[in-house]
Parts: structure tokens; C-alpha cells; sequence
């Protein structure tokens, strides 16, 4: 399993954005440079973020993107999930029924267990304490 580039450049671009001040807005370009995205490509990535609610985007010459004030900051689990949606290793974890091997299938527990790790750990883990050990803030 591998997540995509979009969910990968969204990671980076709010590490990059909780590392700013609080309030700061910020270019598509500019941010499309941190995280080393062609910028019709994170165009995208900052829609479904916007979307979301992670991100709010301003129109105009004032314009740009920044973090919502009211939130205490998103973990790395929403983050993925805003542009990749729900994660799933397996078809036969979408849904009950998804596979017709789920009830005997010795490997459907291995898989539940192996995507609760991983939720878990993108769960836990806050962006802002990504930014934290970024060395472009340190």
C-alpha cells in the first residue's frame, strides 16, 4: 500500500503551514515551493483541504491560504483522509459483505489489525508536532 502524491504533498503543506504564525496567509506558490509540488497539481490537494475545513482560502489581492484559528489542528489521519478519503488496505474492509471470503478468511483479521496500526499511529500523530521537528523551524 502506498498513499498517493496528493495526500503526501497535503502532509507536507500543513506541516509547512503550522509552522508559520498563527494568521499568516500564504501563496499557492509559495506553498507549492515547501513542499515541493508543481503548482497546478497542489491546486487540487488545496481544495479538498479547503473542503475539509483544514485550510481557509482568501480571494483577492489579500489572498492566500492559512490555518482555521478556531482549530486546535488536524492529525495526520485527517489530513490523508480530506484527499484520499476513507483507508482501507483491502477491499474486505470497506464494508461488511465487501468480500465473500471475510468470514473465513485467514487473512481478513491480519489485514483489520494491520489498518488499525496505521490508523492509529496517523491518528496520533498531531501536524503541528510534525512542524515542531521540521528543521526549516528549528
Amino acid at each position: 500500500m502506498q498513499l498517493t502524491r496528493a495526500a503526501d504533498y497535503a502532509v507536507r503543506v500543513m506541516i509547512h503551514m503550522a509552522g508559520l504564525p498563527q494568521g499568516t496567509r500564504t501563496s499557492r506558490t509559495e506553498l507549492a515551493s515547501a513542499a515541493g509540488c508543481p503548482d497546478q497539481f497542489l491546486s487540487k490537494v488545496l481544495q479538498d483541504l479547503t473542503r475539509a475545513g483544514l485550510v481557509v482560502s482568501h480571494r483577492g489581492n489579500t489572498g492566500g491560504f492559512e490555518l482555521p484559528a478556531t482549530r486546535g489542528g488536524p492529525t495526520v489521519l485527517e489530513v490523508v483522509e480530506a484527499v484520499e478519503g476513507p483507508l482501507h488496505l483491502n477491499v474486505c474492509l470497506t464494508h461488511d459483505r465487501a468480500c465473500e471470503r471475510q468470514e473465513w478468511c485467514p487473512a481478513h483479521n491480519m489485514w483489520a489489525r494491520a489498518q488499525e496500526a496505521l490508523v492509529s499511529v496517523l491518528r496520533s500523530t498531531p501536524i503541528s508536532e510534525l512542524a515542531k521537528q521540521s528543521p526549516q523551524w528549528n
